[in-house]
């Protein structure tokens, strides 16, 4: 089985302004009531949850689960990537890590406990 897409990230100039943005436009519950004002975004029925935040924007980065992060880093620079950022534990949630690929785009992947 392929692995999946788990999580998004919509980032932006300003993180409030993008909340209240897709809020409006998709009628989505997002709880930024942390000390990072990281706007979480519930998973809807079949779907995945998120993130939107700021200030580093524009970028839409997407977080796909794998079993080993630095397996996974390792594979996309032996395929022409590169680490942008090496593994982290994210406090409360997943561990994480994001790799640029060949084209340029960052792509985040995740591992939950």
């Amino acid at each position: 089985m392929a692995n999946a897409v788990g999580w998004f990230e919509i980032h932006g100039k300003d993180g409030k302004a993008a909340q209240d943005f897709y809020a409006s436009l998709f009628n989505w519950k997002i709880d930024a009531n942390n000390p990072m004002s990281y706007g979480m975004v519930e998973g809807a029925e079949g779907g995945i949850g998120g993130g939107i935040t700021g200030p580093d924007g524009p970028m839409v980065t997407v977080y796909v689960s794998v079993d080993d992060l630095a397996a996974t880093l390792k594979k996309a620079e032996g395929l022409g990537g590169q680490t942008v950022m090496p593994p982290m534990d994210v406090p409360g949630g997943p561990s994480i890590a994001q790799f640029r690929d060949p084209a340029g785009n960052v792509i985040g992947i995740m591992k939950t406990a």
